[in-house]
């Protein structure tokens, strides 16, 4: 007598792919990103103009946005204040045949988290929006308070026991790095490909330069000293406990 017997099928791995919303109304560019990401294993959802992309943001859950800073109806910066207003942080990387640090600045200022110019290559646009995925996942918090720090996302302001530091963007984004992880040693490399968005690692005092720039600023003379380097390690926000 023959017993039928009926074994489950194994169980397919649940795999999230990363869903981005790219706002482009220049067709050629936007058909080669479109193919290029999805090549690369994303979900990539077009919109043309910025009200269209600013009514997709607000109504679907993305992982990232590439968004062009001109855009018909409603600019690209516009579209960010109004997604940041609405508390949808969802990452922003701000393209732009505009590359006048003013240009940068006003990007960064609004609220988008990147800024790439016009011409770029396929490779390092993945590679920042690879970068703006290893960024934790708390990033819908607008004000980070670590120790006597605490930093505002919005007005992208600094304060240390209520005394007010002025920071470049270059500076605010790497203490914004630091605030985040505090108590951990970072290293060059890591600094290097999450702050500077490098793939590869050259050799460069960058890191320490700048370290040192946002040292003077954040740590005065009379304070007790929070950043500090770990010798043959890196760098750390050291906040007592």
């Amino acid at each position: 007598m023959m017993t039928d017997v009926t074994q489950d099928a194994p169980k397919a791995e649940m795999v999230s792919v990363p869903r981005i919303l790219f706002v482009e109304d220049d067709e050629s560019l936007a058909n080669e990103v479109v193919e290029e990401l999805t090549a690369r294993g994303f979900t990539v959802r077009h919109e043309e103009t910025g009200t269209a992309g600013l009514q997709a943001a607000s109504s679907e859950p993305f992982d990232l946005m590439i968004l062009d800073r001109m855009l018909p109806m409603l600019d690209g910066l516009a579209v960010i204040e109004k997604l940041r207003a609405q508390n949808i942080y969802t990452p922003v990387l701000v393209l732009s045949a505009l590359s006048a640090v003013d240009d940068r600045v006003s990007g960064l200022k609004a609220g988008g988290d990147d800024y790439l110019t016009k011409p770029f290559a396929m490779d390092e646009l993945a590679a920042r929006l690879e970068a703006l995925m290893r960024r934790p996942n708390d990033t819908r918090a607008t004000m980070l308070r670590v120790g006597p720090l605490e930093m505002d996302l919005i007005d992208r302001s600094v304060r240390r026991d209520g005394r007010e530091i002025e920071l470049l963007p270059r500076e605010f984004r790497l203490l914004e790095y630091l605030l985040r992880r505090p108590n951990q040693v970072l290293t060059r490399t890591m600094l290097l490909e999450d702050v500077w968005n490098y793939r590869f690692i050259p050799q460069t005092n960058l890191v320490d330069v700048h370290i040192g720039k946002l040292r003077r600023k954040v740590d005065a003379p009379d304070e007790t000293p929070l950043i500090q380097s770990i010798r043959g390690a890196g760098f750390m926000l050291r906040v007592p406990g």
